[in-house]
């Protein structure tokens, strides 16, 4: 992951002086930004595996900023900030329900703008980590043997080792045996490492 490009901003607005504007501001933050006029030419370019966030305006004309954010969920999903012409209290009661990070009014203060691109982002790596980390798991879980994940399932259950052998109809040095497998195959320490890599991915 050290390898990887920079994430992106990206700003949609269908207006090209505003869309300039932030476009500079971000660049001379240090951010790597692109400009979008519309919902359907972000949506066309959006690479859900590229780094990021989006920053748009709630009031595009087509597809509008809520349309947008109802798009990027599940495997797309990427933080929101969205920007507004007008002060709408329930406008933004409802993206912030939806998970956007901000909810600014144009003209928009540079000091805030750069302050929730700054969340977004962070919120990007974090949510990006963590998906990562529960692919690894699902990596690992899948490479146990049927019986190996019986062990598995009792020992996080709390089982010992006697109880789980009475469990499954096999000797107590058996279960030993799956047991210290399953801890290599999973990289756990301890029954408590275990129990938090497998509870912690609701597997």
């Amino acid at each position: 992951m050290s390898e990887r490009a920079p994430p992106v901003v990206h700003l949609v607005d269908d207006d090209p002086s505003i869309l300039s504007a932030l476009s500079r501001l971000l660049r001379g933050a240090g951010h790597r930004c692109e400009a979008h006029g519309s919902a359907e030419a972000f949506l066309a370019r959006h690479d859900p595996e590229e780094h990021g966030c989006a920053v748009l305006d709630l009031g595009l004309p087509g597809m509008d900023g809520f349309g947008i954010q109802a798009s990027l969920t599940g495997a797309a999903a990427r933080p929101v900030v969205f920007l507004t012409a007008r002060g709408d209290v329930p406008a933004s009661v409802r993206a912030m329900k939806a998970g956007a990070v901000d909810f600014l009014t144009k003209p928009v203060e540079p000091e805030a703008l750069l302050a929730a691109v700054a969340e977004a982002l962070r919120r990007d790596a974090a949510s990006r980590a963590a998906r990562q980390s529960e692919a690894e798991i699902d990596r690992r879980l899948a490479t146990l043997t049927p019986r190996e994940r019986q062990v598995l399932d009792r020992v996080v259950a709390g089982r010992l080792n006697k109880q789980i052998a009475a469990d499954i109809g096999a000797a107590e040095k058996t279960v030993k045996i799956h047991r210290s497998r399953v801890m290599r195959k999973m990289a756990a320490r301890t029954a408590a490492d275990l129990i938090r890599l497998v509870v912690g991915r609701g597997a």
